[in-house]
């Protein structure tokens, strides 16, 4: 099946034949002027519910079937399941089957071959680019920031519904500097609050995941390198560890005292953050304050987020910690069949960022990033 997306046209079409059609006829019957109007509407609502979708673009499914397999970040799972409803639904016979076993093990597996395109909350390395070029049949390998996740500090503390926290603070927590819930400098930002005199249980990513790199790369920046670990394994010092964010998630809603970092569609409270301009509620509005100013370190198709740029927004009213989930793929080098069914999910997947995606956590791409993402699917060969 191919289906054509160039609606609006489509509808026009029908409205100039009905126009023609009442001329040839010679009847201004006020019926059939109203079909006219009634068409006209449907074209312009048309449009506008494709905006308000995200951005519906022109572009044609090429039907292919078959399974799309896919691999890595746990952080996009629930996004992906979306996704992977709508893919069945516009594409009868295409299926994605996708792996949620964390960004390491996804581009692992991307580069080794096993599957077409790679989840990951974080860039390949300097040392992975060549391979994965090289897997690519000697092309470069795309990073798509496509699911677009904030990360939330969710705790779970009984009586306490809303909680602010420094970045120093979260800082000092995962450190294990502080230790108790009624610690002064927890107390200072939260006048008014009766917090318990209990201790506080941390929890973090066991797994390799970019999930832990892209929180570690905000609390270097945004505390001017108080925290000093790196990378997709998070420290072990501190805390009990769980696997998958929805283990981290798990384990929280089950432990008094407990918090840790999760994307935001697998939290429950989360704390209001104090990025510099006092603090912040996580909201679609405070995300897309930090979006608009996004910047990349690559060019062309290849979009690469300027993470230091984007940890150390401290506009007033930004929730600038924000995990950037690219989908890893492919410029060329795809056999014909993978490289349909990775344009026409990855098309699916784009025309349903909307209310539903953002049920689930999320903050749908549009505009110019819509665009960007848009281009770049349709030129993969």
């Amino acid at each position: 099946m191919i289906r054509n997306f160039k609606r609006t046209a489509a509808i026009i079409g029908v409205v100039a034949a009905s126009s023609a059609s009442l001329v040839a006829c010679g009847d201004s019957d006020d019926n059939e002027a109203t079909e006219v109007e009634t068409a006209t509407e449907t074209a312009a609502d048309s449009d506008s519910d494709a905006d308000a979708a995200g951005e519906k673009g022109d572009y044609e499914l090429s039907g292919q079937t078959g399974t799309l397999v896919a691999e890595g970040a746990s952080s996009q799972q629930n996004a992906m399941d979306y996704f992977s409803s709508v893919y069945a639904s516009e594409v009868p016979g295409a299926q994605l089957a996708y792996t949620p076993s964390g960004s390491g093990a996804g581009q692992k597996q991307f580069i080794a071959d096993q599957v077409a395109f790679a989840g990951s909350d974080s860039p390949l390395k300097d040392d992975q680019v060549q391979a994965a070029a090289d897997r690519c049949g000697g092309n470069e390998a795309w990073h798509l920031p496509f699911v677009i996740g904030p990360v939330a500090i969710a705790y779970n503390l009984e009586g306490v519904d809303e909680l602010n926290l420094t970045v120093d603070n979260i800082v000092e927590i995962f450190q294990g500097v502080i230790t108790d819930w009624n610690d002064p400098k927890i107390a200072e930002n939260n006048e008014g609050v009766e917090l318990p005199d209990a201790p506080i249980n941390v929890f973090y990513r066991s797994d390799e995941s970019g999930t832990s790199d892209n929180f570690q790369k905000f609390l270097a920046a945004a505390s001017d390198g108080k925290w000093e670990s790196t990378g997709k394994a998070f420290p072990n010092a501190v805390g009990t560890g769980a696997n998958g964010s929805s283990g981290v998630a798990q384990e929280v809603s089950a432990t008094e005292g407990a918090i840790t970092y999760v994307e935001a569609g697998f939290a429950d409270k989360k704390a209001n953050i104090d990025f510099g301009s006092g603090p912040v509620e996580l909201t679609d509005e405070s995300v897309e304050k930090t979006l608009d100013n996004l910047e990349f370190k690559t060019e062309g198709h290849n979009m690469v987020v300027d993470s230091d740029k984007l940890f150390k927004t401290d506009a007033e009213g930004a929730y600038p910690l924000v995990l950037t989930t690219y989908e890893i793929v492919c410029s060329a080098g795809y056999d014909e069949e993978t490289s349909k069914m990775v344009k026409d999910f990855l098309n699916v997947a784009l025309d349903n960022q909307n209310d539903e995606l953002a049920d689930e956590g999320f903050i749908p791409v549009k505009g110019a990033h819509a665009e960007r993402l848009r281009e770049a699917i349709n030129a993969i060969q």
